[in-house]
């Protein structure tokens, strides 16, 4: 591997020195001393989206098996294609929050306050996608405020949030396309983006 130099030859950091700290601070795993931004508030906005993702995956299982009603096998197909994926976002999260040498919160009682979306009580399946609706743009809008917030200051989580964000911006639409089949009376729902 090369080293990165600048124009005049010298390298942008001093190698030694970034030696000497790397074997200080073994013990804070992927976080080294140059972690630009508040690691407790990253570590707790990570948590808080985990635990989202949490209340997602559960609301489309109980979706997925309560759904009733002629259209429900390929409603009740997407509702478990979703909750898979939010479970893949759920451990994802998770890991990244591990690596940054936190404690990824998985406590039923506190996944519930810390949760941006809710569990809902929907019983029809007009009800239960509007729900899963609501909650994904309720995701969209908290993901976009973490990829601002994670910026440059943490390159890896941003480029994380940012596939989970493209993610829900996916499920979002498809879930407008499912209202507008089962439901053709409904106020047309705004796409998020064009497929």
């Amino acid at each position: 591997m090369t080293l990165q130099t600048k124009h005049d030859g010298k390298r942008l950091y001093d190698l030694e020195q970034v030696r000497r700290e790397a074997r200080q601070s073994i013990e804070e795993g992927a976080v080294t001393k140059d972690y630009p931004l508040d690691l407790g508030r990253a570590l707790s906005l990570l948590n808080e989206a985990l635990a989202t993702e949490i209340v997602c995956v559960l609301r489309y299982r109980h979706h997925e098996v309560t759904a009733k009603g002629i259209d429900s096998p390929q409603v009740a197909a997407e509702f478990a294609e979703h909750a898979e994926e939010e479970q893949k976002h759920m451990m994802a999260l998770a890991e990244r929050i591990d690596q940054l040498g936190g404690d990824p919160e998985l406590d039923p009682a506190l996944v519930a306050k810390r949760s941006a979306t809710e569990y809902g009580k929907a019983t029809t399946l007009t009800e239960m996608v509007k729900d899963d609706l609501v909650a994904e743009r309720v995701a969209i809008e908290i993901y976009r405020r973490l990829v601002g917030w994670f910026g440059n200051g943490d390159p890896t989580t941003r480029r994380l949030v940012e596939q989970i964000l493209a993610d829900e911006e996916e499920h979002a639409n498809e879930l407008a396309d499912l209202l507008a089949a089962i439901d053709p009376g409904a106020e047309p729902v705004k796409r998020i983006h064009s497929s």
